[in-house]
Formats: structure tokens, sequence, C-alpha cells
């Protein structure tokens, strides 16, 4: 089974990723990896085609549970994924997730592979933003795979997505 999870900074898509991969015994891709390597103790970032290539290595050695913002060099994984989780929780609770979250790694409570000073917050309440003008063009983007688009708008846990999933397990076996 193949996952794509997918929502804007702050919708929980780690924390649902980890815990669904865990829970189907899938490997965990955390796409920023894909985008960024370290080199020489440096955050470096990969062209678009070693992104892809990356990728489709993934892709080749079997199930997987991926978790990222979309990017352009992601739109494979709409036709290689099994099912494609979005989600959107309100742009409140995003919000308030930003701050706490950038709370947490200043305190070093939460790790963290940036720098968490002030411009990165600001970076993350930009992209929100960004987001949710450009919302309609993510939208159009999904509509030719709407049949495998599953949106959650609370939370995953409790809504009862993660049964269906796992229902949805049950028919790959």
């Amino acid at each position: 089974m193949k996952l794509f999870v997918m929502g804007i900074v702050a919708s929980g898509k780690t924390t649902y990723a980890k815990k669904l991969s865990a829970q189907l015994g899938l490997p965990f891709v955390e796409l920023d990896s894909v985008v960024y390597h370290e080199k020489e103790g440096q955050r470096v970032r990969r062209s678009p085609e070693d992104q892809m290539e990356l990728i489709r290595e993934i892709d080749r050695s079997g199930g997987w549970v991926m978790e990222g913002v979309y990017r352009p060099s992601y739109h494979a994984l709409f036709d290689m994924a099994d099912a494609i989780i979005w989600l959107d929780p309100p742009l409140n609770k995003r919000r308030y997730r930003i701050f706490r979250r950038h709370v947490k790694q200043v305190l070093g409570i939460e790790a963290c592979a940036y720098k968490p000073d002030f411009q990165m917050l600001v970076n993350m309440y930009k992209w929100t933003e960004d987001f949710e003008r450009k919302r309609p063009v993510l939208q159009e983007y999904l509509k030719p795979h709407r049949r495998k688009v599953i949106t959650v708008k609370g939370d995953p846990w409790l809504d009862g997505e993660l049964k269906d999933l796992l229902n949805l397990n049950e028919c790959y076996k």
C-alpha cells in the first residue's frame, strides 16, 4: 500500500503519517528529506530532477507512507499513491500549532532540521497564507485523482479515517 499524506504547515502530517506508518507496518518517508540533504554539514536543496529520482527509487522498493506539503516535484505521487490523505484542519488551528511548535523548538523541547528563529516563524505564517490563496490550484490538481483522495478536516484519529484506511489495507492483502 502506498499512501501520500499531504497538507500545509502544522496540519498534522508528520504526526499522522508516522502513526499510520507504524499501524500499517509501512516505511515512513518525510518528503523534506527528499528535498533537502546534508552535505558537508549544510542543509542543501536537491534539484527537482534529483527529488523525482529519489521518489521513484523509494516507490520501486514497495509500500510506503510519504508526507509533505504539495510541491510540483511531488505531483507524480498523486499517480503512485493508492490513497491521498489531505489533512486540512481549520486555519486558526494551524496558526496556533505553528506558534506552539515554534515555542517548543526555541525551548529545545521539539527537534527540527532548521533554525527555529523569528524569520522561520514568519515564513511558516506566510506559507500558510500563500496556501490559502492557492488552495483552488491544488484542488484542480487533485480533481483527476478524486476517487482516491480522503480529505480530513478534523482529527483523523477521532473521525474514523484511520479505520477506513485499515479497511482499505485489507483490500491490498
